[in-house]
């Protein structure tokens, strides 16, 4: 499973601009609403919530992937967001993310959602990948990086 075949440009912001965690956490269930069979963002907000409640998803080296799992999801949901200026995450560096992925799973399916994260975790270990990410110009663009990544990582 490639991680951008998870995502549609409806599901990607490259100008994600907010000054708190829970605002990027709201921001983030409203685009995973987007083109999916999610249907209620306060609920995706929710989970996402209480994903966070157990400790912050901000991963380090600006990046935070927020992730939970929904009973009634019957396929894995992704969204991004770059966050150009960045948001104080309470990430393990300390430092401000810049690059949100969301990832919600079905309940029945732990063992694709954490392949899910481990790739997602994999494509932006690399700072060259973070940079590009950051300085993409639209949906479009953030996707065509993904996909020119994942083809490489076979």
């Amino acid at each position: 499973m490639r991680f951008s075949d998870l995502l549609t440009p409806a599901r990607i912001s490259t100008t994600l601009r907010v000054s708190s965690k829970d605002a990027a956490i709201e921001a983030l269930g409203e685009l995973l609403i987007q083109e999916s069979e999610l249907t209620n963002s306060s609920t995706v907000v929710q989970v996402l919530r209480d994903r966070e409640g157990l400790a912050s998803t901000g991963v380090g080296d600006e990046v935070a992937i927020p992730h939970g799992r929904l009973p009634t999801l019957t396929q894995i949901v992704a969204a991004i967001a770059i966050a150009p200026d960045g948001v104080d995450f309470d990430s393990i560096d300390r430092r401000p993310v810049r690059i949100f992925v969301a990832v919600l799973a079905p309940d029945r399916a732990p063992g694709d959602h954490l392949r899910v994260l481990a790739r997602v975790s994999r494509l932006l270990r690399d700072a060259r990948v973070r940079a590009e990410l950051i300085a993409a110009r639209d949906p479009v663009e953030v996707l065509d990086i993904l996909k020119a990544e994942e083809a490489q990582l076979r």
